[in-house]
């Protein structure tokens, strides 16, 4: 029996948001076993950044400004509109991160007298909530548009999703909670990632705004969140690795012919 090709597309969204999910999970396990030093991690940081970048702007938001001219939405979204909607994706990351996590920065979390208490570990597990939830979007809106384009989002995305676990399961240790606890709460960001996905399979008729949106939030967490990461770093290793992440963007362009 053939599959039909929404069929297909919806296993490939499955196989590819268990995946992202698994390396959050395999983040907070990294940490909460402590079994791998954070500087391996930010190879995987600078590398993403670098592929996170690329895909917002030479994937996403080209792709998003084809689906305003070739189909008029609910929401009537036009050329110009596009770019509103990267700019909501951008600040409403930055607006959770900044209020539900304002201490938030991707690696292992070391200043406990930043992170005081039950609280403050949980806020910021709602904050990386909201932002795991879109990356699911993010790879489905993808998927929704081409196999190409949801492939190409869901490896920018993988990139940063091993530092991610292991952030909000450092964060859960440094504010007290128990390496169970720690564990837990990257399951709960990977599990965020999965209900994004599947919400976009069940409303994909706003593919037209929630592919520029998801550019916005790949936008912020490229240029706000893991390049400061890099900028820490001494010397131009780092920096070369963010170079090499585009660069590798441009070589599976090419190569594909896409």
């Amino acid at each position: 029996m053939m599959l039909t090709p929404g069929i297909t597309r919806l296993l490939l969204a499955l196989v590819l948001g268990l995946t992202a999910a698994a390396a959050n999970v395999l983040g907070g396990a990294l940490i909460a076993r402590r079994r791998w030093s954070g500087r391996y991690l930010r190879y995987f940081i600078a590398v993403g950044a670098g592929f996170m970048l690329a895909t917002a702007l030479i994937e996403m938001i080209p792709e998003s400004l084809k689906l305003a001219l070739q189909h008029t939405s609910f929401f009537g979204i036009d050329t110009n509109a596009v770019f509103i909607y990267v700019l909501a994706g951008y600040f409403v990351v930055h607006f959770f991160e900044h209020t539900a996590a304002p201490h938030f920065h991707f690696g292992e979390e070391t200043h406990q007298e930043e992170v005081r208490g039950a609280h403050a570990s949980y806020t910021a597990l709602l904050g990386l909530v909201i932002h795991t939830f879109f990356d699911g979007v993010a790879i489905a809106s993808g998927l929704l548009v081409s196999t190409w384009l949801g492939g190409v989002i869901f490896l920018a995305i993988f990139l940063h999703k091993i530092p991610e676990g292991f952030t909000v399961a450092s964060l859960m240790l440094a504010s007290g909670q128990s390496r169970r606890a720690a564990f837990t709460s990257s399951a709960i960001l990977g599990a965020a990632t999965l209900l994004g996905v599947g919400l976009m399979f069940v409303v994909r008729g706003v593919v037209a705004e929630a592919l520029p949106f998801s550019a916005g939030v790949t936008l912020y967490v490229a240029a706000s969140d893991l390049i400061p990461e890099v900028n820490r770093e001494p010397g131009a290793g780092m920096a070369v690795l963010v170079f090499l992440g585009v660069a590798v963007m441009l070589a599976l362009k090419a190569i594909f012919r896409v």
